[in-house]
């Protein structure tokens, strides 16, 4: 049975289409939930994507966060849904405190768009599994509060409990604390990344693959959860 994976839709969303197309490539049905809807029609994982949600207005993610759709996702994230934040969708997780700390405007306070090789530091997540440990990977970023912080001892606790995901390398993008580009939950079902894997999935379009492995990941850990 093919794994039905949903991407959620705000106004404002400008990545959706393309975080469909790269469940569709890994291999899923992507399944389109509407913000203001707050059934999740029986997907297995979801995908909040990136753009502007609500246009960025107040903080970024922080209206989304009140959205119908989302109030049913915490819930599901809590019980073990799988889900993956890309850039305003990792602002979001942290705005509905599904995951530590807050994204703030990028340190040089310009809008960065380029392809950013990350390392991938953990592996046990649903989202990452097909990486090996230490595996760069080129996916290309694009965001303007990017920059990932946190108190000291949140950062420490993210570090010996192996939740930093992925990290930026040969350059840091935004000015995140500790080069940190993706983190996750203390279950490692739900995932934060600030740069675009669903824009490295294709050789046409993208940079390369390597954004592939993050939706193939799922599929292997649906498979692998008990039923």
């Amino acid at each position: 049975m093919t794994a039905r994976v949903g991407v959620v839709t705000f106004p404002g969303s400008l990545d959706d289409g393309d975080a469909a197309r790269a469940v569709r490539i890994a291999g899923a049905e992507p399944v389109r939930l509407w913000h203001g809807d707050p059934e999740l029609h029986g997907v297995d994982a979801v995908v909040l994507p990136g753009g502007f949600s609500y246009g960025d207005y107040l903080r970024c993610g922080a209206i989304a966060r009140f959205a119908p759709v989302m109030e049913t996702i915490v819930d599901a994230a809590r019980g073990g849904l799988p889900v993956l934040g890309i850039c305003n969708g990792f602002q979001i997780l942290c705005e509905a405190h599904l995951l530590p700390g807050a994204l703030t405007r990028n340190q040089h306070l310009h809008f960065r768009n380029r392809d950013q090789v990350l390392r991938i530091e953990a592996v046990g997540t649903a989202w990452t599994n097909a990486f090996q440990p230490g595996q760069e990977v080129l996916i290309p970023v694009k965001n303007g509060e990017g920059c990932y912080v946190a108190d000291p001892a949140t950062l420490d606790r993210l570090e010996a409990e192996g939740r930093v995901v992925a990290r930026y390398v040969g350059g840091n993008p935004n000015g995140s604390q500790r080069d940190i580009a993706a983190i996750t939950n203390e279950a490692g079902n739900v995932v934060g990344i600030m740069p675009h894997p669903e824009h490295a999935v294709e050789a046409l379009t993208g940079p390369s693959l390597d954004g592939l492995g993050f939706f193939t990941s799922v599929l292997k850990h649906l498979v692998g959860a008990p039923a």
